[in-house]
């Protein structure tokens, strides 16, 4: 019995928007795996990842400099609480709105997540070579770049 996809018109298995697509799901899957088998999802990364990088903000903040829409902000920011990943804090300059701050075991499970998203991206890059998965990366970067609305060229660092 023939899949879905053998009956895909051969004309159309050979567009790049159909290509990006279908490893898109490929890579999502073994993205979303891999953070499960970690006891994590993929909005604990970038959460986690952004307290790293620009340390400790309101909800809000967090939100924008995620990526996280505000209503999966709050239960992501509860589940990582009751972990204890994460911390709330009253912000000292209005007593309204807490402050998220990344704790000690919340560092050390980052490390996890990257450690397991390393093995997600070698799993899903396995038969590039090291130059055409960097090759691969500035493509994909300066394709949503431009669709992004950004200026001609390439951003600085692609994104893993």
């Amino acid at each position: 019995m023939e899949s879905p996809a053998d009956e895909t018109p051969v004309r159309w298995k050979g567009l790049p928007s159909w290509l990006l697509t279908q490893t898109a799901h490929h890579a999502h899957r073994l993205v979303a795996e891999g953070f499960s088998s970690a006891g994590a999802r993929g909005y604990h990364y970038r959460l986690l990842a952004t307290l790293e990088e620009s340390g400790p903000a309101s909800q809000a903040a967090l939100g924008r400099r995620s990526g996280i829409h505000v209503s999966d902000m709050v239960a992501t920011v509860n589940e990582l609480a009751d972990r204890e990943l994460v911390e709330r804090a009253p912000d000292p300059s209005d007593r309204r709105r807490n402050v998220i701050s990344l704790t000690g075991a919340g560092r050390r499970h980052l490390r996890r997540l990257e450690k397991q998203l390393a093995a997600s991206q070698d799993e899903l890059l396995a038969p590039l070579s090291p130059e055409e998965r960097q090759q691969l990366t500035g493509l994909l970067s300066r394709l949503l770049h431009h669709h992004e609305g950004g200026a001609a060229g390439t951003p600085e660092e692609p994104a893993r």
